[in-house]
C-alpha cells in the first residue's frame, strides 16, 4: 500500500507578496504555488494575468484577502508589443491567424497622432476570449466552439499611452489604464486605426495600484529561500489600502473594535480610515458625521 504524503501544516499567515508571474502558467496556478510555499491557510490574487502575460501579480495571504478587491479595482500599467499585419482569433500569439493587411509606412508622428485617439474615457468591446459570462458560461468556452455573440461596449479609461519604440511592423507601448481594460483589444483597435490589423506578442504588467513590480520576486526566488526569509518579504496585510488615512482607536476600545462594535471618536467624518492600536492595524472603518467609529473590515491578526 502506497504511503500517503504528509499533510501540509497550514499557517495563519497574513501579508502581501508582489509576485513577478512568469509566462506559461495561469494566475491561479501561480497563486497556488505561492500559497503552498508560504503554507498559508488562505490566499487570493488581485487581477488575473493570462498565461501569455507576465509581471506583477500581488498575492494576498490570510487577512490581506479582505482588502484584495481594492487592488482589483485599481489602475494598472503594462508594457506591450503590438505586431502589425494580421489579426488572430485570441488577439495574441496563442490564436490562429485570421485576417491580414499590409502595414502602412510608419513614422513617430503617425503613431503618436493615432495613440492620442485612445487616451481618455473610451468605449471598448470585450473579446470573446475572456472570462466574462453569458448565461453562466464564460465567453471563452463559446469562442472555443466557434460561437461568437454580440457584446456590449463598456466604458474604460486610458490614462496614458507612451510609445517606447517601433519597427516597420511592430510598436512597443507603455499603457496606464483603468480596471476592465483588455490590452489585447486595445492593441487590435490601435492597429486598425493605423490602417492594418494587429495582435499582441508581449504583455508585461509593471504596476498595480501603488505597487511596482520587483523583477527578482519570482517563484524560483521564493523557492530558494528559507521560510523565515520568505516571511520577511511580505508586506503588511493592510498594504493594499496603506494610502488610506490612519487613526488610533480610542483608548480602551481596541477589543470592542475587533468585535465589530462602534465607538465614539474625536475625529472629522471620513468614508474609509485604517484603525490602529499603537502599531497594530485593527482594520478598516468609517467615521460618521456623528463622530462614530464604525468597523467595516476587522483584521484577525
Amino acid at each position: 500500500m502506497k504511503a500517503s504524503s504528509p499533510k501540509i501544516q497550514r499557517r495563519h499567515l497574513s501579508g502581501v507578496f508582489l509576485l513577478n508571474k512568469p509566462l506559461g502558467i495561469s494566475s491561479n496556478a501561480a497563486l497556488q504555488r505561492v500559497r503552498w510555499l508560504y503554507r498559508a491557510q488562505k490566499a487570493g490574487h488581485t487581477g488575473a494575468l493570462d498565461p501569455l502575460a507576465s509581471g506583477l501579480l500581488p498575492v494576498c495571504l490570510g487577512e490581506a484577502t479582505k482588502f484584495s478587491h481594492y487592488l482589483l479595482d485599481s489602475v494598472k500599467r503594462y508594457q506591450t508589443i503590438v505586431f502589425l499585419g494580421h489579426s488572430t482569433t485570441t488577439g495574441d500569439v496563442e490564436g490562429e491567424v485570421l485576417l491580414g493587411k499590409a502595414v502602412p509606412e510608419l513614422s513617430e508622428a503617425l503613431i503618436q497622432e493615432t495613440l492620442t485617439q485612445f487616451v481618455g474615457d473610451i468605449q471598448q468591446v470585450p473579446p470573446m476570449y475572456s472570462a466574462l459570462k453569458k448565461e453562466g458560461r464564460p465567453l471563452y468556452e463559446l469562442a472555443r466552439k466557434g460561437i461568437e455573440i454580440e457584446r456590449e461596449a463598456r466604458p474604460i479609461t486610458i490614462l496614458a499611452i507612451e510609445l517606447l519604440s517601433f519597427t516597420e511592423n511592430s510598436i512597443t507601448l507603455d499603457i496606464t489604464c483603468s480596471k476592465g481594460t483588455y490590452i489585447r483589444v486595445l492593441g487590435e483597435d490601435i492597429a486598425k486605426a493605423l490602417g492594418t490589423y494587429g495582435h499582441l506578442t508581449y504583455l508585461h504588467r509593471i504596476k498595480t495600484g501603488h505597487f511596482d513590480l520587483i523583477p527578482s520576486y519570482t517563484i524560483e526566488y521564493l523557492e530558494s529561500l528559507s521560510e523565515a526569509e520568505r516571511d520577511a518579504l511580505l508586506l503588511p496585510a493592510y498594504a493594499p489600502v496603506q494610502h488610506f488615512p490612519q487613526v488610533q482607536v480610542p483608548e480602551g476600545r481596541a477589543e470592542y473594535f475587533s468585535r465589530g462594535m462602534e465607538s465614539n471618536i474625536e475625529h472629522e467624518a471620513a468614508e474609509q480610515v485604517l484603525v490602529f492600536d499603537g502599531e497594530k492595524c485593527l482594520g478598516l472603518a468609517e467615521i460618521t458625521d456623528r463622530k462614530r467609529l464604525v468597523p467595516k473590515r476587522v483584521l484577525n491578526l
